[in-house]
């Protein structure tokens, strides 16, 4: 009756075993005990970003196919910054900022869900809501009936003119809610699973944690209602927003009446907070195992709702991540691991000075993002056979930096010496429109920061082995540990489902699944 696509934002596999004594019998391990397990799955693309992520994981597609090739991207036609749903096309609704300006349309392939629509002539309700609007509008693809985001000026679920002109009067009666602001009245403490723990090796107040945003310090507890400047952006910083999307899901089930018409509706779900909160404090802190413990709870609640609300078995859900995140670099060399930190501002400038000094061109390397050089490219054709050298040096140059394992010509590629698993996720990744000249691979334990927080976007098994579960309709209990990827989750539903596959999809069905 109902599919429901549960995206945990930044969760690494590990997480479901490192956390599993916090959790509840009724949240990640009932996933886990009542559903078929996938523990080998793995990102086969880069960067493994939430928006590249969100649209692999719906298209069973790469990059080079859907053309979301990450967050932002420099557009090599007209040399101008692109973020990833911006749509000046379009209006928002229920903002009159540029929040509400967005759509799917630098998405180049379809989803799961626009496949379901084309099988029944359009009768399905297909709905996507997230705190991000990337996460939101990708999972739910071209068609879709809706898609909600999160507008961090008014703390309001918002859409677009691209899907409808005026917002549903039960979104509006949400709002009228001000459920963030109630949530935001609360101190975030830690959970009473987790007080005086004695298990618990993880100290609060660690050194290479930043400050939560709107506050002074990274200890608990967070006196959220004392913030009164960008409150809705601290907000997701919590696990509230977790709390918050949740209800929301609820409220759209049962206003849409999702799980209960005729033919099969689709509702796609990302949680954002666990990103925010991993990105600010590491994924060895006490405020992620906090997130992930609260996270929990609030799974546990959302299942017996569908149990309730839409009948168990009724139901198909499927959990996973849009990616990992690395270990703090700091963190791992107080443990004697290797890591590090480099900043991409501080080698595209040290880069055009050398290029400035030995060939008299200024600002050539024009940004450095989702780990490529972008090069100002030259229109005088004799320019051409200089443009390649500059490349060729450029290469060298980086090749020397003692954190870069390997750099390259993307346009090149035949000529590196990658293993064939890095080799792929690099040519699976590639659009030329979209991507950049020059690839640059870290070592491991190496990250593009300030030594804060954390963050991810890589090839290696702390960004891209993700959880794969299935759970409900027609799903035995099991597990296994053959190699899977996120570009199968898209065909293998689409199996489960009798319906065609998405028509960029480039994934296997996943037997163990449909069988």
């Amino acid at each position: 009756q109902l599919v429901i696509g549960l995206v945990v934002d930044q969760m690494r596999w590990d997480y479901l075993e490192k956390f599993k004594p916090y959790f509840t019998n009724g949240g990640f391990n009932r996933l886990v005990g009542e559903g078929y397990n996938c523990d080998n799955t793995l990102i086969t693309h880069m960067p493994t970003y939430t928006a590249v992520g969100h649209a692999g994981i719906y298209t069973g597609s790469y990059p080079s196919i859907h053309g979301i090739v990450g967050n932002n991207w420099t557009d090599r036609i007209t040399g101008k910054p692109v973020y990833c749903t911006d749509d000046a096309s379009v209006s928002g609704v229920g903002s009159d900022n540029d929040a509400g300006k967005m759509s799917p349309r630098n998405m180049l392939a379809n989803t799961v869900g626009d496949q379901l629509h084309l099988s029944n002539q359009y009768q399905s309700k297909v709905i996507g809501i997230s705190i991000k609007d990337r996460s939101a509008i990708f999972p739910a693809g071209h068609s879709a009936n809706a898609a909600y985001w999160f507008d961090e000026n008014t703390g309001k679920f918002i859409t677009s003119s691209y899907y409808m002109n005026q917002l549903p009067s039960w979104v509006d009666a949400f709002n009228s809610l001000k459920l963030a602001d109630q949530l935001m009245k609360q101190d975030w403490s830690l959970s009473n699973k987790l007080l005086n723990n004695s298990s618990i090796a993880t100290q609060d107040n660690e050194p290479y944690e930043k400050d939560f945003p709107g506050l002074k310090g990274h200890v608990f507890p967070y006196h959220l209602d004392s913030i009164k400047s960008g409150k809705y952006k601290s907000f997701k910083y919590t696990p509230y927003g977790n709390t918050y999307t949740f209800e929301f899901a609820k409220k759209a089930i049962a206003q849409e009446q999702l799980g209960h018409h005729t033919v099969t509706d689709f509702l796609t779900l990302s949680m954002s907070s666990p990103d925010y909160v991993g990105h600010t404090f590491g994924p060895n802190s006490l405020e992620l195992l906090d997130t992930y413990v609260r996270l929990d709870a609030e799974l546990a609640n959302f299942l017996q709702y569908l149990d309730s609300a839409v009948g168990k078995g009724k139901y198909l859900l499927f959990l996973t991540a849009d990616h990992g995140v690395a270990n703090n670099p700091e963190f791992l060399k107080a443990h004697h691991e290797q890591g590090g930190n480099y900043e991409t501002a501080a080698l595209m400038a040290e880069l055009n000075d050398s290029l400035n000094r030995q060939f008299g061109v200024s600002k050539k390397v024009i940004a450095i993002e989702n780990s490529q050089l972008y090069l100002r490219a030259s229109i005088d054709s004799a320019t051409l056979d200089n443009d390649e050298k500059i490349r060729t040096y450029l290469v060298e140059l980086l090749q020397r930096k003692p954190y870069i394992l390997h750099a390259f010509q993307l346009t090149n590629q035949t000529n590196n010496l990658l293993p064939e698993r890095l080799r792929t996720a690099v040519s699976n990744s590639y659009f030329f429109k979209r991507s950049g000249d020059i690839m640059i691979i870290p070592n491991a334990g190496w990250q593009d920061g300030n030594g804060k927080g954390s963050t991810h976007g890589v090839w290696n098994p702390y960004d891209a082995h993700i959880p794969l579960i299935w759970f409900g309709w027609k799903i035995r209990s099991g597990h296994d540990n053959h190699e899977y990827h996120m570009s199968d989750i898209a065909p293998t539903l689409s199996a489960l489902l009798h319906i065609q596959m998405p028509n960029g999809a480039m994934g296997q069905v996943i037997n163990e699944i449909v069988k």
